[in-house]
């Protein structure tokens, strides 16, 4: 499909359409960590219950990523991600009415499916629509949107919470999802298909999944994406805010303030990090160097996290997720890893990965802290187990990502 470059208003209506749907998506990501106390006295849930809750989001998006990719070249942006919000409206409104723990769970997958187009189909529609130069701006606030989603997530749904009821906030999300299908519906451009003939060229060029997954530079970090990046989602978006009320002894509305901050912190980062990235990559650090040498300080910022327990609070979470940006780089950088005709598949292959880590790493944790709990020790002593084995699976990972790249 040939470039066709949407006029300045149009793109930056386009761009705030796309941008409502991310932002519901992330709210919807992070919503667990703060409805966690509720949630867990509403339906007497165990760690590893809640893990696997908020993990049941991560798992529906997961499986969506590989056909995704498909269907947003065949169909494009426009119709792809309104029906598949479709499917997050039913999960949302299910969502709110569920009276169990099963029902919570089979809600989260679908909510999970419906969203999992929101940031894909903005990136497909970008290469499409925007100016090359614009492509690299608009990804960046598409984190900074995600970050607004997880704000949003924190004090703003601690805050509604005694007026609407979490049954109600959920309600009210499910109207907004309806909003966000009727924008795209109206503003986003139609996907204008080639030719047969030019279709039958472009099919030839495409590749395979096979010349993804076996793929030196993408292997090695397979297991970053799993662990690392996912463990570190699963802290962001479900772990802090019971680590905060736990271990560090705050109240809910004072871990929701802490949550709060912490996406504040991680907004702005994101705008900074944005602005100063081509300039740290012309000083000559690429993203394996990026990689290498910035790594290490989370791993000192978690020891110190698990070292310190009850004295570890929000701040604390904040210099970890702080300084786990260095992850950011990964994604883009698998995608220049292989040509054009690759690089839809690579990224929505790297996505998978993250969110398949992430579902499994919000599991684990629970599993970890329930079982420590089992034997007897206290619930602090649970979560330091839990953070410690997502420090062992990410230095693990690290090592091995060195080892592979060891000539690069």
């Amino acid at each position: 499909m040939d470039n066709y470059i949407l006029p300045r208003k149009q793109a930056i209506t386009v761009f705030f359409v796309f941008a409502f749907g991310y932002f519901l998506s992330c709210l919807l990501r992070a919503i667990t960590a703060t409805l966690s106390p509720i949630l867990t006295s509403e339906f007497e849930l165990m760690a590893a219950d809640l893990g696997l809750l908020a993990g049941g989001y991560f798992l529906g998006f997961a499986s969506m990523q590989i056909p995704l990719g498909y269907l947003l070249d065949k169909f494009g942006p426009k119709k792809i991600v309104s029906s598949f919000l479709l499917i997050a409206f039913i999960g949302t409104i299910s969502f709110a009415l569920a009276n169990s723990f099963s029902g919570l769970l089979i809600s989260r997958i679908l909510i999970g499916v419906g969203v999992s187009a929101c940031l894909m189909a903005p990136l497909t529609g970008y290469r499409i629509w925007f100016a090359e130069n614009q492509q690299q701006r608009a990804n960046s606030w598409m984190l900074m949107i995600a970050s607004l989603g997880f704000l949003s997530s924190t004090l703003p749904v601690q805050l509604l919470l005694p007026t609407f009821g979490w049954r109600g906030l959920f309600i009210g999300i499910a109207i907004l999802i309806l909003v966000s299908i009727v924008l795209m519906l109206a503003f986003i451009p139609k996907w204008d298909h080639q030719n047969e003939e030019e279709s039958t060229e472009v099919i030839t060029k495409t590749g395979s999944l096979k010349d993804v997954w076996k793929n030196r530079f993408f292997i090695s970090v397979i297991p970053m994406g799993l662990f690392n990046y996912g463990g570190l989602m699963a802290i962001q978006t479900l772990w802090a805010g019971p680590w905060m009320i736990r271990v560090a002894g705050y109240t809910p509305l004072e871990s929701a303030t802490g949550l709060f901050w912490i996406n504040i912190t991680m907004l702005v980062s994101f705008f900074l990090w944005g602005y100063f990235l081509p300039k740290i990559t012309n000083l000559g650090f690429s993203a394996l160097k990026i990689l290498k040498l910035g790594l290490p300080i989370s791993f000192l910022v978690m020891l110190s996290i698990i070292v310190l327990g009850s004295k570890a609070g929000a701040f604390y979470i904040t210099l970890f997720i702080l300084s786990s940006i260095f992850l950011s780089v990964t994604q883009p950088a698998v995608g220049l890893s292989f040509q054009s005709h690759l690089a839809g598949k690579a990224l929505t292959s790297f996505n998978l990965l993250i969110f398949l880590g992430t579902f499994i790493m919000q599991w684990i944790m629970g599993l970890v802290i329930d079982l420590v709990k089992n034997f007897g020790y206290t619930e602090i002593a649970g979560f330091k187990s839990a953070f410690s084995v997502f420090l062992f699976l990410s230095l693990a990972s690290y090592i091995f990502f060195l080892i592979i790249n060891k000539k690069s």
